[in-house]
C-alpha cells in the first residue's frame, strides 16, 4: 500500500507537467488525458516491480511510445486546438501572438509522431539529446537527424506569413 500513496504523490506533483506535455504532443486536451491516464497507468505496474528509477522520465517515455502507436493505428486523425497553457496575454500584440501560435500549433501536426515527439522534447520539456535518446529509446544520433529534419519541415511549412502549408 506504501508503494500506490507513494505513486499518488508522484501523480499529485507531476500531473499538470505530464497533462501539458500530452497537449503539445497529442493536439488536443482530451487525447493528452487519456494518454497521460494511459501512461500513468502503465507506469504504476513497473511502479509495483520498483523498476522506476527516474519516474518523470519514464512516464514520458511511456507517453511517447503510446502515442507513436496511437498515431500509427489512427493515422494521425488529430484536431486544431487552442493555447495548452490556457493564459491569455494582454499585449497590444494579442492578435498576431494568437495568429503566429495557432500557426505553430497546426505546423506541429503536420510533423510524423516521432520528429513531434522529439521537437516538444527539446523545446518544450528542455531536454538534452541525450535525455531525449533516453525517453525515446533511440540514439543521440537519431535525435538530431529527427530535429533536423522536423526543423526543416517546420520551415518548408510555416510560410513567410506564418501561415500554414499543408504538406504533401
Amino acid at each position: 500500500m506504501a508503494d500506490e500513496e507513494e505513486f499518488a504523490e508522484f501523480v499529485a506533483v507531476a500531473l499538470p507537467g505530464l497533462l501539458r506535455f500530452g497537449h503539445v504532443l497529442t493536439g488536443n486536451a482530451a487525447a493528452a488525458e487519456d494518454l497521460v491516464q494511459t501512461a500513468l497507468g502503465r507506469s504504476l505496474r513497473a511502479w509495483r516491480l520498483r523498476r522506476i528509477e527516474d519516474p518523470r522520465a519514464f512516464v514520458r517515455k511511456v507517453m511517447v511510445n503510446s502515442y507513436a502507436s496511437w498515431h500509427r493505428r489512427h493515422g494521425g486523425r488529430e484536431w486544431a486546438v487552442a493555447d495548452p497553457a490556457g493564459g491569455s496575454v494582454t499585449a497590444a500584440d494579442h492578435a498576431r501572438r494568437v495568429d503566429d501560435r495557432d500557426a505553430m500549433w497546426r505546423a506541429l501536426q503536420e510533423l510524423p509522431p516521432r520528429q513531434r515527439a522529439v521537437i516538444v522534447l527539446r523545446y518544450y520539456e528542455d531536454l538534452t539529446e541525450a535525455e531525449i535518446a533516453a525517453v525515446m529509446g533511440v540514439t543521440t544520433g537519431t535525435v538530431k537527424s529527427q530535429a533536423a529534419r522536423a526543423l526543416r519541415r517546420l520551415g518548408d511549412v510555416l510560410e513567410p506569413t506564418g501561415e500554414v502549408r499543408r504538406a504533401e
